[in-house]
């Protein structure tokens, strides 16, 4: 990634952070922001949705104009999972190149799999 004069950076590495635990989004947030990615958190799956444009079944005209690199989301929240936002991002064809990493704080298998 280049920089610019001041040293700030030309092109800006943009994380969406979806999780519904404070705790746990505040801490993905200070990681990445640490690293000089700009990060927008949300606390919930149709949240995330709406911020892509797709909360519908089909994907909305009015986009945002903010692009986003990568998405990084929790799997357990109440409602949609992290894996129903993988889902819905990898069949959106203005989205399917995104990578979405998903985390989980759960520590019994049979839980996350």
């Amino acid at each position: 990634m280049g920089r610019n004069q001041n040293g700030g950076s030309l092109c800006e590495f943009h994380v969406l952070a979806v999780d519904d635990s404070v705790v746990d989004r505040k801490i993905i947030e200070r990681l990445l922001r640490s690293s000089s990615y700009r990060v927008t958190s949300v606390d919930s799956v149709r949240k995330a949705l709406e911020y892509l444009g797709l909360e519908d079944e089909h994907e909305s005209l009015n986009v945002g104009k903010t692009k986003v690199n990568m998405i990084v989301t929790d799997y357990s929240m109440p409602g949609l999972t992290g894996y129903d936002l993988l889902r819905r991002v990898k069949e959106s064809s203005r989205h399917e190149d995104i990578p979405v990493v998903i985390v989980s704080s759960e520590n019994v298998e049979s839980r996350i799999s």
